[in-house]
């Protein structure tokens, strides 16, 4: 199995929407999303699919932290993919 990231940093409904459809591989998929999601019925029609699918979501503030955070994630991860 591979563990498959995904960086929803430039349209973040989209990544939400990739992260959806990668968990149909039954790899592990999770979500690193640059900033904040933005309150939209995109983003919140794919923020619950991922919950059902429990698909971990985790917010990176941008900075120096988010940084390093996002690059410990990325070291983790088998597979990235940034959206």
């Amino acid at each position: 199995m591979r563990n498959l990231l995904v960086v929803a940093k430039h349209n973040q409904a989209e990544a939400l929407r990739v992260a959806a459809g990668l968990t149909l591989l039954s790899d592990p998929v999770r979500v690193a999303v640059v900033g904040t999601l933005p309150d939209t019925p995109a983003v919140a029609e794919q923020r619950e699919l991922l919950e059902f699918a429990e698909v971990p979501l985790e917010e990176i503030a941008e900075g120096e932290a988010g940084r390093r955070q996002l690059a410990g994630a990325v070291l983790a991860a088998d597979a990235v993919y940034v959206i």
